[in-house]
């Protein structure tokens, strides 16, 4: 080949550096483009395994619930004093709506022969109060109520009907006044039982205790 035609196949120097350049300038894209292939591969998103308990819907235990509404809160009790003819007299604690037959039986019972006509045995408890097994008609549970005085406190229906002017009526009346409001504080309290006036209430205040 002559000089000629070799110097007309020739490629400029610059020619040739910018194939060069170009080439680099690809395999840097190139790089480039599997960095972002693999940056995205390794940050998609996964599925989450959804675990048995929560798949085959198990139930967490609730706290047990005392009557109350607060967990673990006890339940509310009376505490009275059952005195007299019984066999084991004393302190009783109860659950709150118990009854007389409840406390009395929670102290033995009565003593054989005695007579428990006196007592209301189907009344609610309060708190606080003494039920006398075995007292004379009149006093009532009152135990330190003085002779033919009656409890406002412990008093049956019964025994309430025997006071001047009452009957049975406001004797029912007293004793839900009692079961609703706790404990008579003062005899002077009878007054605020529907059917009680001043002159009633004057005719009987002398008959009545604590």
């Amino acid at each position: 080949m002559t000089q000629a035609r070799r110097a007309a196949f020739a490629l400029p120097a610059s020619l040739i550096l910018d194939r060069r350049a170009a080439l680099g300038l690809a395999a840097l894209l190139l790089l480039a483009v599997g960095y972002a292939v693999q940056h995205f591969w390794l940050s998609r998103p996964e599925a989450v395994a959804v675990p048995a308990a929560t798949a085959t819907g198990s139930a967490v235990p609730s706290p047990t619930h005392g009557p109350s509404g607060l967990p673990g809160a006890p339940a509310p009790t009376v505490v009275v004093d059952v005195a007299g003819k019984v066999g084991h007299p004393g302190l009783r604690t109860l659950p709150t709506g118990s009854r007389v037959a409840d406390a009395l039986r929670a102290a033995g019972g009565a003593l054989p022969g005695v007579d428990t006509d006196g007592l209301n045995l189907a009344r609610v408890l309060n708190d606080g109060e003494q039920i006398l097994v075995g007292a004379p008609q009149g006093q009532g549970g009152a135990g330190s109520a003085p002779a033919g005085l009656i409890s406002l406190n412990q008093a049956t229906v019964e025994q309430l009907d025997t006071l001047p002017g009452v009957g049975p009526t406001l004797a029912q009346r007293i004793v839900q006044y009692r079961t609703q409001h706790g404990p008579f504080r003062s005899v002077d309290q009878l007054r605020e039982v529907s059917g009680f006036g001043e002159r009633k209430f004057a005719d009987i205040k002398g008959l009545l205790t604590l």
